[in-house]
């Protein structure tokens, strides 16, 4: 099976994944994805013999929209509210087109102005495709997957900086919670 098959696989069998992207078109936001935590978690409990589901925090939903008004933004968390009420999970529904807005103001530095979803995609703290995936419903059925740094250091549980994220000093404190939760995981040395 082919790296982004096995991804899926994983991603895949924790329920709420599979119920959030079933409705994820639902949620009426464009170029929306599932994205990070949810979606590497998985992979990382399978390879510790742990249910797919374990130490899943929330289920982050990345969208764009050029509407960057928090009134707008705050729609789409209402939407999503209703629409994953069911499922028991913690989500954080955001529009990506508003990250340069806020983000100074809450890390202490500027975020650059992107164009999609996936551009932000590729910029968490963690360049490893441990942070810096998403999985998204395809046009044709199927999924689509955004992973700009591939599966190889997912599978091997290494976790390695990100030279796009603005908040590089945050690294050793994402990957002290990741250990947390998956002590086996090992920070890259470079």
């Amino acid at each position: 099976m082919s790296p982004r098959g096995a991804f899926l696989d994983h991603a895949l069998a924790n329920p709420a994944n599979a119920a959030v992207l079933e409705r994820l078109p639902d949620l009426g936001v464009d170029d929306c994805w599932l994205v990070a935590g949810c979606l590497y978690g998985p992979v990382w409990n399978a390879l510790s013999d742990r249910p797919a589901d374990a130490h899943i925090e929330d289920y982050d939903i990345f969208y764009w929209d050029p509407d960057t008004s928090w009134e707008a933004e705050d729609r789409a968390i209402r939407r999503a509210e209703a629409l994953f009420a069911d499922l028991g999970i913690v989500h954080e529904v955001r529009n990506q087109a508003r990250v340069p807005l806020w983000f100074a103001d809450r890390f202490g530095g500027p975020y650059p102005e992107t164009a999609c979803s996936a551009d932000n995609i590729g910029r968490f703290v963690v360049a490893c495709a441990c942070a810096c995936v998403g999985v998204r419903p395809g046009p044709a059925g199927g999924f689509e997957v955004c992973a700009p740094f591939g599966f190889d250091d997912l599978f091997a549980g290494v976790l390695r900086c990100n030279p796009l994220n603005p908040t590089p000093g945050r690294f050793a404190e994402k990957c002290a919670s990741y250990r947390e939760r998956w002590p086996w995981l090992a920070m890259a040395e470079e």
